[in-house]
Formats: C-alpha cells, sequence, structure tokens
C-alpha cells in the first residue's frame, strides 16, 4: 500500500456516522471486493468502521476520515458507473484523493474545488487511467490544456504512462495523426557496446518503458500494425533535427540526459496541431560530469512562458510498489544531508580564510 498522509488535526476531531446509499446493488460487491477486502482496506487506511446493510453503507470514526472514507467509496462507485475496474490500486488512489481534497478545503475553509466523482481520467481502447494523486490529476489537466507539458519527478509517479495515454488518446480519436517516442540513448552507468540490427531495433531497448505503456492501452496487433504504417513513430533524438512535427504527439522521455543544444533543437521541432510531453527526473541525470541537462536549462530558461505546462511530481506521488517511495524518500534525505554538509564545509573554510588574512598577517 502506498502512504496516504494523515489529515492535519483528525485526531482530535468528534466521531461521527456517516450514511450512503447507493442505486445499483449489482456493483457492490465489485464496490467492496472479494470478501469485502477494498471495505477492509479503507477501514484499515483510515481508520474507520465500514458496515454494510443491502445498498446502504454506515461508515463510522473520527469526522475528517469519516469524509474521507465516504468520499473515496463514492468516487469509487462512480468509477463502476461508468464500466471501470477497480482494484487496490484505484482504491488507493480514491484515498489520496480523498484525503487531499478535504485537506486542501480545510485549509482555504471552503468545500472541495473538484467533486471525486469528476477526477480527471484517460480513456484508452483497453481501459481507463484515473489519476491516483492530486498531481497527477494536474497533469491530465495540464496535458488537456496546453500543447508543451514538462512533467518533472522520481520514478514511478506516472509521468511517461499519463503522456503516452494522452497520446494514445489524442491519435485513436483523430486529433493528432501519430504519436512520435524519443528518448536519448544514454547508458545508466553501464556501457552496452555496439547493438546488432536495423535503426528501430537499435534504439528499442531505450524505448522499452514507453512499448510496455503502448501494449497496456492498445490491442497488441494495433501496436504493431500502427508501428509499421508510422502512425507509432520511433524517432532517436539525434535524428531530429531539420524536421517539422506537425498533427502529431511527441513524448520526450528521460529529458534529463538531453544537453541544452538538444533540448533546444527538439522543442524548436513542433509544427501546427501538434503536441509535445517532456518528462524527466533530475535527480537521476546520467550525463557526463560538468555537462548541465538540457532540462534543467529549458525550465530556467521557460517556466511561466504562456503556453507551457510544468508538473512537478514528489515521492508522495510514487504509484508503483510502496518500498519505490521509501526509496525516493530515502535518497532525497542523503541528498539534503549531503548538501548541507557542502555548505557547511563552504561557510567553515570561508569563515577560516577570512581569519587567515585577518591582523597579525
Amino acid at each position: 500500500m502506498n502512504h496516504v498522509p494523515p489529515m492535519a488535526g483528525a485526531s482530535a476531531a468528534p466521531h461521527v456516522t456517516l450514511h450512503l446509499t447507493f442505486d445499483d446493488n449489482a456493483l457492490l460487491p465489485l464496490l467492496f471486493g472479494e470478501h469485502d477486502r477494498h471495505l477492509a482496506r479503507i477501514e484499515h487506511r483510515l481508520g474507520v468502521r465500514v458496515s454494510a446493510r443491502g445498498n446502504r453503507l454506515a461508515v463510522a470514526g473520527p469526522a475528517r476520515q469519516a469524509q474521507a472514507a465516504r468520499s473515496a467509496l463514492e468516487a469509487l462507485y462512480a468509477r463502476l458507473s461508468r464500466g471501470e475496474p477497480v482494484a487496490a490500486a484505484e482504491v488507493d488512489g480514491a484515498l489520496r484523493m480523498a484525503a487531499h481534497a478535504l485537506e486542501r478545503a480545510r485549509e482555504a475553509e471552503e468545500e472541495p474545488r473538484l467533486p471525486l466523482s469528476d477526477i480527471p481520467s484517460i480513456r484508452t481502447r483497453k481501459t481507463t487511467i484515473g489519476a491516483r494523486t492530486p498531481a497527477q490529476a494536474g497533469y491530465m489537466e495540464a496535458l488537456a490544456a496546453h500543447d508543451l507539458v514538462f512533467a518533472l519527478g522520481p520514478a514511478g509517479t506516472g509521468k511517461t504512462y499519463i503522456a503516452v495515454a494522452q497520446g494514445v488518446a489524442m491519435l485513436t480519436s483523430g486529433r493528432v495523426e501519430r504519436i512520435v517516442l524519443s528518448r536519448p540513448a544514454v547508458e545508466a552507468g553501464e556501457r552496452l557496446g555496439f547493438l546488432p540490427g536495423d535503426l528501430r531495433e537499435k534504439v528499442d531497448p531505450y524505448l522499452r518503458p514507453l512499448y510496455d505503456a503502448l501494449y497496456d492501452m492498445l490491442p497488441a496487433d494495433q501496436v504493431a500494425r500502427r508501428i509499421t504504417n508510422g502512425e507509432i513513430e520511433v524517432a532517436p533524438l539525434a535524428f531530429m533535427r531539420g524536421r517539422t512535427l506537425s498533427h502529431c504527439y511527441v513524448i520526450l522521455d528521460e529529458a534529463q540526459n538531453t544537453t541544452p543544444v538538444q533540448m533546444k533543437m527538439v522543442l524548436t521541432r513542433l509544427g501546427e496541431g501538434a503536441r509535445m510531453v517532456v518528462t524527466g527526473d533530475l535527480t537521476q541525470v546520467d550525463l557526463p560530469p560538468g555537462t548541465r541537462s538540457g532540462l534543467a536549462d529549458a525550465l530556467d530558461t521557460l517556466e511561466g512562458v504562456p503556453g507551457i505546462g510544468v508538473v512537478r511530481f514528489s515521492d508522495q506521488d510514487v504509484v508503483r510498489h510502496p518500498l519505490v517511495a521509501r526509496i525516493v524518500e530515502a535518497y532525497g534525505r542523503r541528498a539534503l544531508a549531503e548538501r548541507e554538509a557542502r555548505r557547511r564545509a563552504r561557510a567553515s573554510e570561508r569563515a577560516a580564510n577570512q581569519g587567515s588574512d585577518g591582523p597579525g598577517k
């Protein structure tokens, strides 16, 4: 299970009992889960008691946790009503979104901005991808609103997966004519040597995460057919110069491993009717020491430019195995400690230098 941050003031909240009624009894077994495991998950995560009688549920517990449980259950029921599946991951996502919405409402002393039944989602041929964290909801909204979106954050936050989902949805609905996949061919600390085969076979290993997402969202025969006819194109970064990418959806993945020159070259390929998503993690740069990341350079230059969206994920948005969030958090703490140690060392060195230049020297 992924971590849901505790809601401020929850321990002092009065206990309440909230009642819910659902119209479609046929959906209740899916909502409750096999052997009521979804209800048990909600009880365990929020410290509430959920009891069912017919098509009615009662949620008892501290007020804020009970409200979060009710909101999550309503969101999950709405998902089932749309024909979308509900599993443990969707339960976790609904709980996380409910806790965030209620916390934001508490801080602003107003109602939650977005009804949980209207949380953004992306529908593809094989599945519907719903936002599982507030940052993912903001990301989906940015993808719908902007022609160029930068998505930054640690592994496991859905940056690439959601970008591919949006591209597939736009392709299958006819809003773009093709998807262009690109990624720098930079090894993560290894030297893979000469790779045999044609151009696509040489770059396929670098694009495997993008292909995995494609196969989750389209039948395998469609992926193969669309690659063959050019609707899904693999475009090595080095071969993008001089092109104009029109009426397509471009995904530049692992962009932290581009140089500033490469990044500028890719961004200026956008043509009429094109969209672009640039994803990366600035804590995992594999460029040679001393080489500035093109992603960092682009953000310094372009953030705040109208028409460009920037979404930042944190370790709280990791939706892979729960250990991944803890691993990312641990590395982040160590990096922060190392930066602080370097800062103190520089300050001590400056103090020592100033002392050596004092009277008597």
